[in-house]
């Protein structure tokens, strides 16, 4: 490569450094706003102003922080500046497009992972190429890399998930054994102690953590800190309990809002100070690494890197650009909110739309669990079971119809579990001195925390159980894709040179660019105007209203897709009977998903429209049911008959097919006028076409006869024209009954439906 190439991969790298502060905190900003969104303790406004507080005193507390990218994983004194900034090239575009692949899926994962695998990837790869360059065995690879950081980290990672799960399960069965749900602090004497133990977590891991390295403290306090932790830690829960009961009994303020307001900052500091390295620190030290051998004047490949293993001390400058970045990004990515609804989702309490589907292995689970929880729960007197039981009953809590939607995920108190609990777990590995991942361990106390609290009933436990076991598997995916991916592109770029580099950037631009329309169109998807949506009304006549408007919906996507899926069959088009087969399968589970929720529906109705209005919307449901699977059916089939590249079908059968496509958009625009204008008195007119459209089916399955019986030579032909004529006649007859539903309940005092016979019956 020429000496002009290396300044222009630092300048692709200081890009893909912006590119990467974006994406990762995107994904890491779940590790300290879950808890304070999912409780809805203090204002979304106010979560965000306190968490980009703490990231900017983070950043600018994070100089001494970027020595792993330097020489924590690999040696660089064995490497040479031509090879280094390869591995670093290597290591940020496989962070950059792995960090937004898990962003696009909405799953958590860990930066400082993700980070330590690709530089340990792509430093395997390229001591590989120098040995075997050299005639060496794969025996003095450890003299490239530190296998022992490696080993240690990974260690690290298994025993924080178990010990995180663990300790969060047990630390919130006894705050509520003790507390109880008395999130309004009737107890004030137990909130007080409460308050003193978790402000002193949050502050100790403030100290320990969030403000390590930095000269924001002194010295001394440091110092008395970790020889006289047990002391500093006892005056602390006296003072802030004492605190904490002036506060709750002079002022009444909730002292569950401060320990989550004041974790929320501590985790947003510990994570700019701490994980900022994850997203800067490979293109600092390739920007240092280029410095010192512009300076040298010796060449690429012969310039040693031992200089990186030398301590040195970031620019201010970049340490604040870098925070008002990743500011920037928490306050506009949709991203970061998408990643973190899913570990709101998974620790909301009672029911709703899972996510996650559940598998063997989380039935098993949830199987195995409650089989030793009855085991155990046995061994205890029923006298003790009946009083734990009781303490941890969930009070029943009324309201309004129009607030439902407003309740918290979560209780404060549980919230404030999470906070204290991750606090602890992260401040005591950092004194130790072990590797964890932040993430990991927010994550897995957030859901030790629910377990604990019995927000995984019977009803949802293998859902959530599928959704923690999906997380977890790509935490490895993480390390394992980032290892390989790493040790590839490094690879390619050894031996692809200039070329390779070109068309690895605009790879990663591409598929950077495909995920974010691909996101940006699933988040429009999710409000989209024609999204169903189960009745909210608890009156008869208001779900009769209510409904009209999905029915409308179901109708108008229903003509887009029987219009796509004729279409694709006469044009023999792969590609649009592929868009139709995919639209009708997310109409069915949108159908399949109002059903779902027929219990709150249900739960939701004034006590005297029950039986009518459930009535009415089971059926509803039944018929749209019966409409979606018959347009399924038809999709399916098309799809399936091209792809399997049978015989085209004939002219006559395609014209046919568009006859009855025209007669069938006549039908769904006036059905989906009707219940989009709500004019009822329009639905018996309707009605009374039904023998009309019925009749004209009956004449094309009696031509299709005619024509197997002299002129058709395809028994695949054959059979598909005849399974889309009844799966449209299925339809026909399901609108009408959609349509006779209306016209007899709507208004009670609608005459009994008369529908004109035929003159030739």
């Amino acid at each position: 490569m020429g000496e002009q190439i290396y300044f222009i991969m630092i300048i692709a790298l200081a890009v893909l450094a912006i590119t990467d502060l974006v994406v990762g905190v995107s994904n890491d900003a779940v590790n300290f706003l879950n808890s304070a969104l999912g409780s809805k303790a203090i204002a979304v406004r106010t979560i965000m102003i306190t968490a980009s507080i703490g990231i900017a005193l983070g950043a600018m507390s994070s100089a001494g922080l970027m020595e792993v990218a330097r020489k924590g994983i690999f040696n660089p004194s064995e490497f040479v500046f031509a090879e280094i900034i390869l591995i670093f090239m290597a290591v940020m575009i496989t962070d950059v497009l792995l960090l937004d692949f898990f962003n696009t899926l909405g799953m958590p994962t860990s930066t400082t992972v993700s980070i330590v695998f690709e530089l340990l990837g792509a430093a395997v790869a390229m001591a590989i190429i120098k040995i075997m360059n050299k005639g060496d065995g794969l025996d003095t690879l450890s003299q490239y890399i530190n296998n022992e950081q490696a080993l240690v980290i990974i260690s690290g990672i298994l025993l924080s998930v178990f010990i995180a799960f663990s300790i969060g399960a047990i630390v919130q069965f006894i705050s509520r054994l003790l507390i109880g749900y008395d999130s309004k602090q009737e107890n004030r004497t137990a909130a007080a102690v409460f308050g003193g133990v978790a402000i002193t977590a949050i502050n100790y891991f403030i100290l320990v953590k969030g403000l390590k390295g930095t000269t924001l403290i002194p010295e001394e306090l440091l110092l008395f800190i970790k020889e006289q932790t047990v002391l500093f830690i006892g005056i602390n829960v006296v003072i802030w309990s004492f605190l904490s009961l002036l506060f709750t009994y002079l002022f009444r303020w909730n002292i569950y809002r401060i320990i989550i307001t004041l974790g929320t900052f501590a985790l947003a500091m510990a994570f700019a100070g701490n994980d900022l390295v994850n997203f800067i620190g490979v293109p600092i030290a390739a920007l240092e690494s280029y410095e010192a051998w512009q300076a040298s004047g010796v060449a690429a490949n012969e310039f040693s890197m031992e200089g990186l293993a030398s301590k040195v001390s970031t620019d201010p400058m970049l340490l604040i650009a870098a925070g008002l970045i990743m500011i920037i990004t928490l306050w506009l990515s949709t991203k970061a909110r998408y990643v973190t609804e899913t570990e709101i989702n998974l620790a909301r309490e009672g029911e709703g739309e899972e996510r996650f589907q559940p598998n063997f292995l989380s039935r098993q689970i949830v199987k195995f669990v409650l089989v030793g929880f009855d085991s155990v729960s046995k061994v205890f007197p029923a006298s003790v079971r009946n009083t734990v039981s009781h303490r941890l009953a969930k009070p029943t809590v009324t309201v309004p119809k129009n607030r439902r939607q407003d309740l918290p995920a979560f209780d404060m108190i549980r919230a404030s579990v999470n906070m204290m609990v991750a606090s602890v777990l992260i401040s005591i590995a950092t004194s130790m001195k072990l590797p964890l991942s932040t993430t990991y361990v927010t994550f897995m106390v957030a859901m030790g925390t629910s377990l604990a609290d019995r927000a995984w009933g019977a009803e949802s436990a293998v859902y959530r159980v599928a959704g923690v076991l999906n997380v977890i598997a790509g935490w490895f995916m993480t390390a394992l894709i980032a290892f390989v991916s790493a040790g590839v592109i490094a690879t390619l770029l050894y031996y692809g040179g200039t070329i390779a580099l070109v068309l690895l950037l605009f790879c990663a631009a591409v598929l950077l660019g495909r995920n974010f329309i691909k996101h940006k169109k699933s988040r429009q998807d999710n409000v989209a105007e024609d999204k169903l949506r189960r009745a909210e009304s608890g009156s008869i006549q208001g779900v009769i209203e209510e409904s009209a408007k999905t029915i409308s919906k179901v109708i108008k996507r229903s003509n887009r897709i029987y219009t796509a899926a004729v279409d694709g069959l006469a044009k023999h088009d792969l590609e649009e009977l592929k868009k139709a087969n995919k639209d009708v399968v997310k109409l069915t589970k949108e159908i399949d998903g109002l059903k779902d929720q027929l219990f709150y529906f249900i739960k939701n109705l004034d006590e005297a429209s029950v039986e009518p209005a459930s009535n009415f919307y089971i059926n509803l449901l039944g018929y749209l049911q019966d409409f979606a699977q018959s347009l399924e059916y038809i999709a399916k089939l098309g799809h399936t008959h091209v792809l399997n590249n049978h015989k085209k079908l004939k002219y006559n059968q395609i014209k046919d097919l568009q006859e009855l496509d025209q007669m069938l958009e006549t039908l769904f625009h006036d059905t989906s006028s009707i219940f989009e204008s709500k004019s009822f008195d329009r639905i018996l007119p309707m009605l009374n076409k039904k023998e009309e459209y019925l009749k004209a089916i009956e004449e094309k399955i009696e031509q299709q006869v005619a024509r197997t019986r002299t002129e058709e030579s395809s028994p695949k032909n054959t059979t598909l024209y005849f399974s889309l004529l009844g799966e449209s006649k299925d339809m026909i007859e399901a609108a009408m009954d959609l349509l006779e539903l209306y016209y007899s309940e709507h208004d009670s005092t609608v005459e009994p439906i008369r529908i004109d016979k035929p003159e030739d019956e």
